[in-house]
């Protein structure tokens, strides 16, 4: 009887996912016939930006230094801060309960807004510039770093941990010499990535005044100088290709174990592993200091108690006739088209991952393919996401299609990394050897990789379904469709009561999509 139940389940479980997508495309206005018709504005944009204007390059490398620059203090600063209050979030390490819960659920609420939201929130506070930008970047790392940090300290083993709390070790240093070794190395990767992932946040955080290049972004499309905008996304590109490179070496050097072993402390470490890992810190040290030395300060000019006070009390005092109306201008039906642009283009992104990520790395075509792949991938995670907005807005027109074609496209961009790097994790022998006895290279994809790399796919399509209902709760902004215009216009207009209640629909929404995929 067990047996039966589970032969269906399976099925049973593509059928609802399918009846779902379904629901959502139609739901969202999906015309794959209206992109053909008019792919014709795509092509020629493209072409105009494929032609950049190289003589723009002088001007936008300030922009470009501003917009590291937030990336690395806001990284550093946001990871630091991350590594000191993690350990009150897990469990097994028996910190206060209490602790534990405030800490969760300041976690919760900040991982509810994307980075563009916290920079909006952040202009107010400190007025216009990077260093709005930069305290936001800050927050959104912060609030990552810790879930993900507090996550590895609860799966570590915490033998050690107790025998030093047994033997009267206090609860923080014994986290400090037992546990911090063993997930340091996982931590230093994370932090790494984030720093990729926050570059291009910060490139369009100049969208809401907090500094950076996308503000220039936004002024050469609207100008339609989509020269000097191909001038942008190449340096970006260039960018990306050059923090990759090095976060491709460090990661090396990270899991050899040289910097984990620099911190432990021990005094037999060769005079090699000291030197390089000295000068590795040493160099973070200096680039960090120098941003930070660089950082504009605050602008409290247009700051008033009044005015903070008047945003408190708002954002305390939700427009309950807002968030309960059933309206198509309600809350209900925005987070409801938030989900479904999300859910589309979560899909279609994965659809198109799985078979880019096989051409992507050297286990299963030649090398001058993989690389060639591989550069078609860092192109297209190097624009933001926004601008992928910007410019389907001129082919699909306004409205929630738009939305999920730039959720699709972003997705591949994410999707394909992460599964190239599961791809290149698997054991290969049970692949090769049905290729030794003459089985076609797909079906021994299906018979031998596919099961092994199953459960790290679907981590990763959850997880960045997690992070597309962020993005797509500021699409608005550009016209896509979802909550996100009317979150930012609520905010731009001091109508704090409004941005309330939009900004509580959107941590109930996250939250919900967290529970739903714990239980997968």
């Amino acid at each position: 009887m067990y047996r039966n139940r589970k032969k269906y389940i399976k099925p049973a479980g593509w059928f609802l996912f399918l009846l779902c997508f379904y629901a959502a495309a139609s739901f969202t206005g999906c015309d794959p016939a209206l992109f053909i018709s008019r792919s014709s504005h795509l092509s020629d944009l493209a072409a105009d930006m494929m032609r950049p204007d190289l003589s723009y390059f002088p001007k936008i490398l300030l922009p470009l230094f501003y917009t590291v620059q937030m990336s690395v203090i806001g990284t550093v600063i946001g990871s630091a801060l991350a590594l000191i209050v993690s350990p009150f979030g897990a469990v097994s390490l028996h910190f206060p309960s209490w602790a534990r819960r405030l800490l969760r659920l300041l976690i919760q609420i900040l991982r509810s807004f994307p980075a563009l939201i916290l920079a909006l929130a952040a202009t107010f506070l400190f007025g216009l510039g990077t260093f709005a930008g930069t305290f936001a970047i800050t927050l959104y790392t912060f609030a990552i770093m810790t879930k993900l940090t507090y996550e590895d300290a609860e799966h570590t083993d915490t033998a050690p941990y107790q025998a030093l709390i047994s033997m009267g070790c206090a609860r923080f240093p014994a986290f400090i010499h037992a546990v911090l070794p063993e997930i340091l190395p996982a931590f230093l990767t994370n932090a790494l990535y984030l720093f990729e992932t926050n570059v291009r946040h910060s490139s369009i955080l100049g969208y809401v005044g907090a500094g950076g290049i996308g503000l220039i972004l936004n002024e050469k499309i609207s100008w339609r100088e989509f020269h000097k905008v191909g001038t942008i996304l190449l340096l970006l590109f260039l960018t990306v290709c050059v923090i990759e490179s090095a976060n491709r070496y460090f990661t090396a050097v990270i899991h050899s174990g040289q910097i984990a072993e620099l911190f432990s402390g021990r005094k037999d470490l060769s005079k090699k592993t000291r030197i390089s890992g000295r000068m590795i810190l040493f160099g973070f040290a200096v680039l960090f200091l120098f941003c930070l030395a660089t950082q504009t300060p605050p602008d409290f000019s247009r700051t008033s108690a009044a005015a903070l006070k008047s945003m408190a009390a708002g954002l305390m005092h939700p427009d309950w006739i807002f968030f309960f109306s059933t309206k198509k201008d309600g809350l209900g039906y925005l987070l409801l088209e938030t989900i479904c642009i999300a859910i589309v283009g979560t899909s279609i992104g994965a659809f198109l991952a799985a078979p880019l990520a096989f051409l992507n790395t050297r286990r299963f075509v030649p090398a001058p393919a993989a690389f060639f792949f591989n550069l078609i991938i860092m192109a297209i995670r190097s624009i933001p996401f926004l601008i992928y907005g910007l410019i389907f807005i001129r082919v699909s027109g306004p409205g929630a299609f738009t939305g999920v074609l730039t959720l699709a496209v972003c997705s591949i961009g994410l999707l394909t990394k992460r599964f190239t790097e599961c791809l290149e994790a698997i054991d290969p022998g049970p692949y090769r050897a049905l290729l030794a006895m003459g089985v076609h290279p797909v079906p021994a994809v299906f018979h031998s990789v596919l099961p092994q790399i199953a459960p790290a796919f679907c981590s990763a399509v959850l997880y960045r379904f997690d992070v597309n209902i962020r993005e797509a709760s500021v699409l608005g902004l550009v016209g896509a469709g979802g909550i996100g215009a009317p979150l930012i216009f609520a905010m731009n207009q001091y109508d704090w009561n409004k941005a309330g209640a939009i900004l509580l629909g959107l941590i109930l929404l996250v939250w919900g999509v967290d529970i739903l995929s714990s239980r997968r």
